[in-house]
């Protein structure tokens, strides 16, 4: 049911005693309050006209709120209206808003604390119409009450609900006479309305206002009636409360986590800069997900391209203000944090199945000189038998760092040094930067001359090209929003491919990056490039080290699609590289936004060889698992500055366990690949890849999942754990799927470490020796040749005999491992296909298969099979947690050798099974 009806927009109850405890005054404002506050108390005690008509004469001419009506507003709740930075906000300036002016001892500015001007309860904002019913939902007409302080608002606005799912709703607010730009987002259409959701909406109509409440706990999750909404052409924003203060999401920034909800702004505009703290970063995702008080979660999308900001406060509450477009929310209802992920996922679309061999160790240097030097560093890796599945090189391959050509000097070999890489079973991935070099004798470079003719680069407002500046020198820009640009990049990449036979693409400097502001004539003076409000972006304009605003591209200008730069240019590499190989596309892309998923995964850009860099990583992790982007990682001891050998392994040991894991680092700095430090430090980094390929089937299969449904790959504590309210904070540690638990160290001269363990039984990964935690943090022994990985009871992991690459690995045994539950059970599965075929689960063309222990019996459930399967053989069962020593073992009802240790971990060898027949052995 969907309530209609009046709500009361002062401060809530709860707000209002916590303003009785605290009690806050005007200082300076007091006297002026007793001056014309009580002219107007007196008033009221005499009943006296003429004294409460001087009253009202005086509050108009000195334009200051009564102390019950401004100073009443608790901090927390002080929404901020006079947001602009640069800008010392006065009395003059804030009253001229209408808004409230109260001086706090917080300091004023960037990170500005509460703010001194903010709205009055009874700021006008817009009224709602009565609402239609529609096939989807319901309709209504908003009308602003009064003409705001931001140019060109807009007078009459559409409100659209729609009940799209019974956990799912979308809420739309467009101008009603003339279309906007909408992010072009292939949603899949909703044909009928929910039946049984679990949200209810309410209205407020004067001002309006909007609450979604989850229907069984009354719980609201979103509330629009504490601050007035904006909508000017250049300038929208609305504010909500928040049901609790653990906030997650809101990319692309480095933070922690759990967002802190002091006073915090985070900005959304793509941007090339080192990641640092408190600045746009490379993507932009407009999402964030909220745990509850009592473990439910929701999450609320934004489908909204421009320049935006979020501004977070204590309340607990949070404003979101964009320059541009609709605002296009998506609230979804969980209730379970890993079903929020799954419901955004099913608007943005589903991550692609990556190639088995992209999950393998990957190599990377700017810097390697040559290609004979890069063909070294392989043979040296092989050497040492140490995991190597893919190659790559920076830009220093390029002639001139112009795109699709090599340095016919330097890197005349590298097609020879590719047929060694595919011989040898490995792959090659080579970089791409969009911005194509354009000052060549015409003729002389076809990726520009071919552009040029065909029209496909970005303009400037005259219609004349743009010209920026990247590593080539002087060059244009490919308009990715023009389907004739696919074409061109395709054959651009078709033609490389002819000459050296890459398997993968990383796309880089994709926000677009420029290393001048704008172009090489400048920016227009418009609005375009200098709006009337202009978020809290690095640089303090639009155009810093990006291309100019106003410029022209085939589907908009590009202040409505910046930010959709990097989407718009894997789905165009990922599209050739289909074309090109036939199999699925590796892509790596440093701008992101929201689907990117859908074809490419994402590094954290360029880092540093420190230990907080390190530390950072795991958060960024953290966060695109929740933006849908499961194949991510950072590079592994830091891309700029030099390394030490201590921090390259613990890196390494941690970088292992990321999703996508590629050591990389610049030029002129120390080496810091495997093979560069001392033996011990080698033996030790050879280990834990050795680990990471050993757990390459479980990997995989947890890859399908997220390609499947949306499952999280890397995933936070509180995910599986949403009731233990000392897992919200915590990133410093993560999952791999449900059950394996990663305890990485952080910090220089440890020889141990502290990780925290929910209630359950926890198996060493290595020994399977346990831990019963009562939801605790223990001290693990932890020198600098070991990483802590624990199995969480009731998990059944298949892993595979390590290989130095994945193409002898994935051929190798398997040996499944079942850590047994307090109850004696345990559950696993294993999606098995050929690794790199397009669409093998959609075509039917693979094996899964379904562990279970219950009754001292493990089975093997072979629920589809293929071919792939009949090549693999089971060869030896572990099991943690077997209580009791058995007497015998069977398999398949045979008796078989076993052993039993003290620890209680029971071992069936030899096994020789076949992977695509079903099997049981029991223990007696």
């Amino acid at each position: 049911m969907t309530s209609y009806q009046k709500l009361n927009t002062s401060v809530p109850p709860e707000a209002g005693d916590e303003a009785a405890d605290e009690k806050p005054l005007c200082h300076q404002k007091l006297s002026a309050w007793w001056l014309g506050g009580g002219l107007l108390m007196v008033a009221a005690l005499l009943s006296g006209v003429t004294v409460w008509v001087l009253g009202q004469i005086w509050w108009s001419q000195h334009k200051v709120f009564p102390l019950p009506k401004c100073a009443s507003i608790p901090e927390n709740l002080r929404f901020d209206c006079y947001p602009e930075r640069g800008t010392v906000v006065t009395r003059e300036l804030c009253e001229k808003r209408g808004c409230c002016f109260v001086e706090t001892d917080r300091p004023i500015g960037r990170a500005r604390g509460v703010p001194w001007c903010f709205y009055p309860p009874d700021f006008p904002s817009y009224s709602l119409g009565s609402m239609n019913e529609t096939q989807m939902g319901m309709v209504g007409l908003l009308t602003r009450q009064t003409k705001t302080y931001y140019p060109s608002d807009i007078e009459k606005l559409q409100l659209s609900v729609e009940f799209e799912t019974d956990t799912r709703v979308h809420v739309k607010i467009i101008d009603a006479t003339s279309p906007r730009y909408e992010v072009p987002l292939d949603v899949p259409r909703v044909a009928k309305r929910a039946e049984n959701p679990v949200y209810t909406v309410e209205f407020s109509k004067d001002p309006f206002g909007l609450i979604v409440k989850r229907r069984t706990s009354g719980v609201v999750l979103i509330n629009t009636t504490v601050a007035p909404l904006f909508f000017a052409d250049q300038f929208l924003q609305i504010s909500t409360l928040l049901p609790s203060t653990f906030l997650y999401g809101l990319g692309e920034h480095r933070s922690n986590f759990l967002h802190s909800l002091e006073w915090t702004t985070l900005t959304f505009w793509a941007r090339d800069v080192p990641p640092m703290e408190s600045c746009n970063l490379y993507g932009v995702h407009p999402f964030y997900l909220v745990m509850e008080n009592g473990g439910d979660a929701h999450g609320v999308f934004l489908l909204n391209s421009n320049a935006m900001e979020v501004a977070l406060q204590p309340a607990p509450a949070l404003t979101w203000r964009t320059i541009g477009g609709i605002l296009d929310f998506y609230i979804f209802l969980g209730p379970d944090p890993n079903l929020v992920v799954q419901q955004y996922q099913q608007v943005i679309g589903f991550p692609a199945m990556p190639p088995f061999w992209g999950l393998g160790f990957h190599l990377c240097r700017w810097g390697y000189g040559t290609s004979n030097e890069t063909w070294e560093i392989i043979k040296a890796m092989r050497n040492y038998q140490i995991p190597q599945d893919v190659q790559w090189n920076d830009i220093d391959y390029m002639d001139g760092y112009r795109d699709f050509t090599v340095d016919p000097q330097k890197f005349g070999t590298l097609p020879q040094m590719v047929e060694d890489l595919h011989k040898h079973g490995q792959h090659y991935v080579m970089i791409l930067d969009p911005g194509i070099s354009s000052t060549h004798p015409p003729g002389s470079y076809w990726p520009y001359d071919e552009g040029l003719k065909r029209g496909i680069f970005i303009n400037t407002t005259q219609g004349k090209l743009l010209i920026g500046k990247v590593w080539p020198g002087l060059t244009a820009f490919p308009d990715f929003s023009n389907p004739n640009t696919h074409q061109w990049w395709l054959e651009n990449l078709n033609r490389f491919h002819a000459l050296v036979p890459f398997d993968g693409v990383w796309i880089d400097m994709n926000e677009p990056s420029n290393f001048m502001d704008g172009s090489q004539e400048g920016c227009s003076q418009g609005e375009l490039d200098s709006p009337p409000y202009v978020p809290a972006v690095m640089g303090g304009f639009l155009p810093a080290k990006t291309i100019c605003t106003s410029a022209r591209q085939s589907t908009s200008v590009h202040y409505n699609l910046h930010s959709l730069y990097g989407l718009m240019e894997a789905k165009a590499t990922a599209s050739a590289l289909i074309k090109i190989r036939g199999k699925r596309p590796f892509i790596i892309s440093r701008s992101t936004f929201p689907s990117q998923g859908k074809y490419s995964g994402h590094w954290l850009g360029d880092n540093r060889s420190e230990w907080k860099d390190m530390i950072w990583s795991i958060p960024g992790l953290l966060s695109f698992s929740l933006f849908g982007v499961p194949l991510i990682g950072a590079d592994i001891c830091g891309f700029s500055g030099s390394t030490s050998e201590e921090l390259c392994i613990r890196w390494m040991q941690l970088g292992a366990f990321y999703p996508f894991t590629r050591n990389h680092n610049t030029q002129i700095e120390k080496a810091q690949d495997p093979i560069a430090f001392s033996p011990a430090a080698r033996t030790a980094m050879k280990e834990v890849l050795e680990t990471r390929y050993a757990l390459l089937p479980f990997l995989y299969s947890l890859f399908h999942r997220a390609h499947l449904q949306g499952d999280t790959v890397a995933r936070p504590l509180f995910f599986e754990f949403p009731k233990d309210v000392a897992t919200y904070s915590i990133d410093k540690q993560f999952l791999w799927g449900r059950g394996l638990l990663v305890t990485p160290v952080l910090d220089p001269g440890m020889d141990s470490v502290i990780g925290y363990f929910p209630r359950g039984i926890w198996y060493d990964y290595y020994t399977g020796s346990s831990v019963n935690s009562s939801g605790e943090s223990l001290k693990m022994a932890a020198p600098l040749d070991h990483i802590n990985v624990h199995l969480r009871e009731g998990t059944i992991l298949p892993t595979q005999k390590p290989a130095s690459s994945t193409s002898v690995s994935r051929r190798n045994p398997l040996r499944l491992i079942a850590a047994l539950s307090q109850n004696a059970n345990a559950w696993g599965d294993l999606f098995w296909d050929d690794g790199e075929s397009l669409d093998t689960f959609e075509k039917g063309d693979y094996s899964y298969l379904v562990f279970n222990v219950t009754q001292n019996t493990f089975i093997s459930t072979v629920l589809h099979s293929n071919v792939e399967a009949s090549y693999i053989m089971v060869e030896a069962l572990t099991v943690y947690g077997v209580r009791d020593e058995p007497k015998r073992v069977t398999v398949n009802g045979k008796e078989a050798p076993f052993s039993y240790l003290k620890n209680q971990v029971l071992s069936v060898n030899n096994l020789q099974l076949n992977l695509s027949h079903g099997f049981s052995i029991r223990w007696m």
